[in-house]
């Protein structure tokens, strides 16, 4: 499955891959429903507790458990879900924890102690909380849904995997269909570190490419025989990164399916993660089929830790965008140290809202795709909408008059040899086009057929570009290379016949792999070279692009970036 897809084609796709689905299964999915209610109408409601567990009957055929204390295996902890059983199936690994990272008992260095209560509120709610350091997560289940509503606080990150991320663990025959990139099954071990795996015919899988850009999933999930099993996310606005971040969601392997859902991730990060701040999400099951959006409105009711109601929540709008280029769409964002937050703006005039901000001052930031082009701030009040009116985009790179340009200036590599397939799979993989595509002959060549989308020093570390020039075009010229992400310093110098460019410095870009495990989303940045009217020439004229770094690296792992765009203007 391409990961690119919307979140109605995704979960389309998952299930066309379950059996029940589509009219083909109308009798199935009948049957399950049936099931459904049966097991709905027999069971009852409520909370129970033994030595080990609390168990929650959500009497809607759903029954989980929650572990209470330690019970000395490594690969389970206090504060797990364990145990999942739905309609009368078990679908959580015994063997193993649902859990936060890597259990509850190992977030924190030096700190292993979990508290686990729950408690039942008025006669239709049940709420377990569990406590490990900085870290405060709920359990939440209504009578009469199969759902597992969660929030997961913490006032410190979690310092022993820098990371906070919530795991389900199924046993891979109760739901077999998931993302197929994320699908280990049938590799023939791993190409990059331990998370990057090849297949006997060439192509490669991994867990981080499940990836998708955050503005455009609003669930994550796995299907099986007329069930599914989703995690359905709020606003995100506890997380770091925007709108475009990607990370990993789900990893199928010869034992379990693992659906992931990232509640403040370190990998790939472009800003300083965020703490002190709920994050809500929702685990739901169903008969394969997409879920539908999940009200959790009446969660403020039940004193959670963080919660912030709508009353104390404010707005930005803004009527409309100027200066935009109509080929693509825009987004605005907002951010800070407490959240995030993004909407998209109208395609016909650009006017925007977004709605339900915890009150602050934020940067905005308009992007084309996700090219920031306008910045300023704005300052959010509790119960007011602040009016931004209309924004002129006066920072798009893409609107200067150039001699000639090569791709397109929106914050990604789309449009380059290979740019459609990084997200997906690894630079290495057999579908993967020639990354050293030979000389790009500007007025001949096309992005897409000669010019890559990612060069590294130790595999295409110089790159060519022939230009033509008239007499008239003799003048001092500005070469801009635009990178939207950077792994081990790598940047571009550059040089135009004898002419060469001093070092330029490098970009500040996240410190974790990007590049090879499906991302190139980092910190756009815009190198620009000056050259001498003197160092050019009518006629023919070469630009070599070459890969520096002060460290290095083999192949795919040695210092490289990803390209946005390139292109010469006269030197302002």
């Amino acid at each position: 499955m391409h990961m690119y897809m919307r979140r109605t084609a995704f979960a389309s796709t998952l299930c066309l891959l379950a059996a029940g689905c589509g009219d083909a299964g109308n009798t199935a999915t009948a049957g399950a429903t049936r099931t459904l209610a049966t097991v709905a109408t027999a069971s009852a409601f409520g909370l129970t507790q033994d030595a080990s567990f609390y168990t929650i009957d959500t009497g809607a055929g759903l029954v989980f458990k929650v572990r209470r204390l330690d019970n000395g295996v490594s690969t389970q902890s206090a504060g797990d879900l364990a145990s999942l059983v739905y309609n009368g199936v078990e679908y959580q690994d015994q063997g193993r924890g649902t859990q936060v990272n890597s259990g509850f008992d190992y977030l924190y260095k030096g700190i292993s102690a979990v508290d686990v209560n729950a408690e039942t509120i008025g006669s239709d709610v049940v709420k377990v909380t569990v406590r490990a350091g900085g870290l405060t997560h709920y359990y939440i289940a209504r009578r009469g849904e199969a759902k597992i509503y969660m929030g997961t606080y913490f006032t410190s990150e979690p310092d022993t995997l820098n990371l906070a991320r919530f795991i389900v663990r199924v046993p891979i025959a109760r739901l077999p269909n998931g993302p197929a990139p994320s699908d280990l099954r049938g590799t023939s071990g791993a190409i990059e570190a331990s998370d990057v795996f090849g297949m006997p015919n060439g192509e490669t899988r991994s867990k981080h490419y499940s990836n998708m850009r955050l503005k455009d999933w609003q669930f994550i999930g796995a299907t099986g025989t007329d069930v599914g099993l989703w995690i359905v996310r709020d606003d995100n606005e506890g997380n770091s990164g925007g709108p475009f971040y990607r990370s990993l969601l789900n990893q199928a392997t010869a034992t379990n399916q693992e659906i992931t859902y990232i509640i403040n991730y370190g990998e790939g990060q472009t800003e300083p993660l965020r703490t002190k701040i709920l994050n809500t999400y929702t685990m739901v099951f169903n008969d394969g089929s997409a879920p539908a959006p999940v009200d959790t409105s009446w969660l403020g009711a039940l004193g959670l830790t963080g919660w912030v109601g709508p009353e104390a929540r404010g707005a930005v709008s803004g009527a409309a965008i100027t200066g935009r280029d109509p080929r693509f769409a825009y987004t605005v964002g907002f951010a800070n140290a407490t959240a995030q937050y993004w909407t998209a703006a109208d395609a016909t005039d650009g006017h925007f809202a977004s709605t339900g901000m915890i009150p602050g001052t934020y940067t905005m930031k308009v992007y084309k795709n996700e090219l920031a082009v306008d910045t300023r701030t704005v300052t959010v009040g509790a119960g007011a909408t602040t009016d931004a009116g209309t924004v002129a985009v006066t920072g798009d790179p893409g609107s200067a008059a150039a001699l000639w340009r090569i791709g397109e200036w929106d914050g990604t590599p789309a449009e380059f040899i290979n740019g459609g397939k990084v997200a997906t799979m690894h630079p290495s993989d057999v579908r993967m086009a020639s990354w050293t595509p030979g000389d790009y002959v500007v007025g001949t060549s096309t992005p897409a057929t000669g010019f890559p989308a990612y060069q590294w020093k130790d595999v295409n570390g110089t790159l060519t570009v022939r230009f033509n020039l008239r007499a008239s075009q003799i003048v001092p010229l500005r070469l801009r290379v635009g990178i939207t992400d950077a792994f081990a310093g790598g940047r571009p110098k550059a040089q135009v016949n004898g002419w060469v460019s001093a070092n330029p410095p490098a970009s500040t870009q996240p410190s974790s792999r990007t590049l090879t495990v499906g991302t190139y989303r980092g910190n756009n940045t815009m190198y620009t070279f000056d050259i001498p009217a003197t160092e050019l020439v009518v006629g023919q004229n070469v630009l070599t692009l070459t890969a520096i770094s002060g460290s290095s690296g083999i192949r795919f792992l040695s210092p490289g970036y990803s390209y946005d765009a390139l292109d010469l203007i006269p030197t302002p």
